[in-house]
């Protein structure tokens, strides 16, 4: 896959923000795909591993056939860690590892779905909208945990959503997956509504999972090669 060169990523947490600040312009919340036109998604997932030499991130990408949901190809790398731990800025720890396992891919898929933020941040440029523009595809950040913005508690039923609100702004939306799980913060990262955000990760999740399939097996695969598997 193309990768943009947008940014230098041997930057201090000052300037990451501001280069957060100044691709937050560039983010596009319109569709620029259908969800018929949808045929291939990938799964996005990180993991770390401490040791005495320092922090390893690793990152799975999972691509998979849609709607079958078939798995087609995976790719997992890993990167030393070079950037510090910092609320709001986890993109610059963990995109340099997912550029590398996007590098490693024959197939380009048309979507991708972040286990992270998208446009539901503090600077609305959470890791799936970084990817997004990085990789020039449409992007879903499906967060397991809300960073910013209020909503009220949907349905408990699967498919039930509520509006997620920051600043007077709809940044994505609660959305139940499992009946008696909390929701997950569904938003889009670029190239996409929140609607379409949330219609595709609703469309990607099987079998009461509470994560949508492509992000689960990511994380299964990150895991595993995390651990050695």
């Amino acid at each position: 896959m193309r990768i943009l060169d947008l940014h230098p990523w041997d930057v201090e947490p000052a300037e990451a923000r501001a280069i957060q600040a100044r691709l937050a312009e560039r983010v596009v919340l319109e569709d620029a795909v259908a969800l018929a036109a949808v045929r291939t998604v990938a799964g996005i997932d990180n993991g770390y591993v401490k040791s005495e030499g320092g922090t390893v991130a690793y990152a799975a990408v999972v691509v998979l056939s849609f709607p079958e949901l078939e798995p087609i190809e995976t790719a997992v790398t890993s990167r030393p860690v070079a950037f510090p731990y910092v609320p709001g800025l986890l993109s610059f720890r963990e995109a340099p590892a997912v550029l590398a396992a996007c590098a490693a891919l024959r197939t380009e898929p048309d979507v991708l779905l972040c286990d992270g933020q998208g446009y539901a941040h503090p600077r609305r440029f959470g890791l799936a909208c970084h990817l997004g523009l990085l990789l020039d595809r449409p992007a879903v950040g499906c967060a397991k945990s809300r960073l910013v913005g209020a909503f009220e508690e949907p349905q408990r039923v699967f498919g039930a959503q509520a509006p997620l609100v920051d600043r007077g702004e709809v940044v994505g939306a609660a959305v139940r997956t499992r009946p008696r799980r909390a929701p997950l913060f569904v938003s889009p990262g670029h190239k996409l509504s929140v609607a379409s955000a949330v219609a595709l990760a609703l469309a990607c999740c099987r079998g009461g999972a509470f994560a949508p399939v492509p992000t689960g097996l990511a994380h299964e695969a990150v895991t595993a090669h995390a651990r050695g598997g």
